[in-house]
């Protein structure tokens, strides 16, 4: 689903599930920063659409860089999504309040385009398509 990375290596992870990279954070302390920035990704939701950004697969990679700074780029459902505007701003406040990320720093990319089959299985139950 996405990519999850601490430096320079990247590490394909599936629904928020562990990652293995070299880092300079010890790896007990990424494990927890990753899955606390998940958690913090799992709280801003589309208006229009009753699933969180991560579940519906909006999330298209994050890096943890070694000095915590957290680099995520992310895209819409669709490039017109009267939300885009504020989306980066609420994502960026929602990683940035995790105990530990020094900066957060929200790419918005429309390549490749957000297609449904990027959805998890609890989103497609959240969005009524499955």
């Amino acid at each position: 689903m996405d990519d999850v990375s601490a430096t320079a290596e990247t590490v394909p992870e599936t629904a928020g599930n562990g990652i293995v990279s070299a880092s300079a954070i010890p790896a007990d302390e990424l494990a927890r920063l990753t899955d606390d920035i998940v958690s913090a990704l799992k709280t801003v939701y589309d208006p229009e659409i009753p699933a969180d950004i991560y579940e519906l697969g909006l999330v298209y990679r994050i890096d943890i860089e070694d000095d915590r700074s957290v680099k995520i780029d992310m895209t819409l459902t669709a490039p017109g999504c009267p939300v885009a505007g504020e989306m980066p701003g609420w994502v960026e406040n929602a990683v940035g309040a995790v105990e530990g990320v020094s900066g957060v720093e929200v790419k918005m990319t429309f390549d490749p385009p957000w297609t449904p089959d990027r959805m998890s299985e609890e989103a497609q139950v959240a969005v009524g398509w499955y």
